[in-house]
C-alpha cells in the first residue's frame, strides 16, 4: 500500500523525543490509529480485556549509516511455544497488578531479552491496540543508545534482530493480505523484511507508529530539542 515515506533524516532521536513529549500535551499531532474493518467485529465480544504493555526500543548507534537507523528490536518466539510460535514480536507481556504499561514494558524487555532499564530512554507510548485474545496492548517508545547487547531467555525468544526503522516507516514496505480462518476472512498487515515475515498485532503497532511519525513530522517538521 505505497504511500508517503517518512525521510531517515527525520527520525532522529532529538525528533522522536521531542515529538513524544509534545504529544504528551494532549492536542498533537492529529492522527487517528488505523483499524481495518473486519477487526470491529471480530474485537466486539471483549468487554473486560487484560492489561499488557509492549516496548519499542529504538536503538541508535553512530557506526550505522544514517539510512538504516534507528533500528527497532524484534524477537522470534520460539516453535514449540503453545500460543503463538515462531511469530515475530516486540518484547512485551502482561501487566502484573499495579504496574504502569512502563514498568510491564521495561520489565518484560529485560526478562525476555536481558535488556536493561538503564539503558532506555522512555519517550512515549502510542494508542492501545485490542487484541483478539483479549488483551489491551499499551506500546511503550524508548531510545536506545550504543551497541546491541541482548540476553534472551530461550524459554520465551529464539532470537533477538533488529529491522531498519526508515524501512518500517516506507508505506511501500506495508502489505495489506487476507485469510481464511475456519469460516471468516480476516484481513491483516504484513511487512515482510528479508527472510522475516513481520504481521499481525505487531505490523498493525508499527503501522500505527507510522501514521504517529508522519503526522508529526508534516505538522512539525522541525521540532524543538527537549
Amino acid at each position: 500500500m505505497p504511500g508517503p515515506l517518512i525521510p531517515p533524516d527525520a527520525l532522529s532521536p532529538q525528533h522522536l523525543a521531542a515529538w513524544f513529549e509534545r504529544a504528551t500535551e494532549g492536542a498533537f499531532p492529529a492522527w487517528q490509529p488505523e483499524v481495518l474493518a473486519d477487526r470491529r467485529e471480530r474485537l466486539a465480544h471483549i468487554t473486560d480485556p487484560k492489561p499488557a504493555a509492549v516496548l519499542f526500543a529504538l536503538r541508535f548507534d553512530e557506526s550505522v549509516p544514517l539510512a538504516h537507523q534507528p533500528a527497532l528490536v524484534l524477537t522470534q518466539r520460539p516453535a514449540h511455544l503453545k500460543h503463538h510460535p515462531g511469530q515475530i514480536s516486540l518484547p512485551g507481556g502482561a501487566a502484573e497488578t499495579g504496574e504502569t504499561p512502563e514498568q510491564t514494558a521495561v520489565r518484560e524487555a529485560y526478562e525476555e531479552v536481558g535488556l536493561a532499564s538503564e539503558r532506555l530512554q522512555l519517550v512515549g507510548r502510542l494508542p492501545p491496540y485490542l487484541t483478539v485474545t483479549g488483551f489491551v496492548v499499551t506500546p511503550v517508545v524508548g531510545l536506545l543508545r550504543g551497541p546491541a547487547v541482548f540476553d534472551p531467555d530461550p524459554t520465551e525468544v529464539s532470537e533477538v534482530f533488529e529491522v531498519p526503522l526508515p524501512f518500517l516507516m516506507d508505506p511501500a514496505n506495508h502489505q495489506r493480505r487476507g485469510l481464511a480462518l475456519e469460516s471468516e476472512q480476516i484481513e491483516f498487515f504484513a511487512m515482510p523484511y528479508q527472510q522475516r515475515f513481520i504481521w499481525g498485532a505487531t505490523a498493525a503497532m508499527i503501522r500505527n507508529l507510522y501514521h504517529f511519525l508522519y503526522a508529526a513530522w508534516t505538522q512539525c517538521p522541525s521540532p524543538e530539542t527537549p
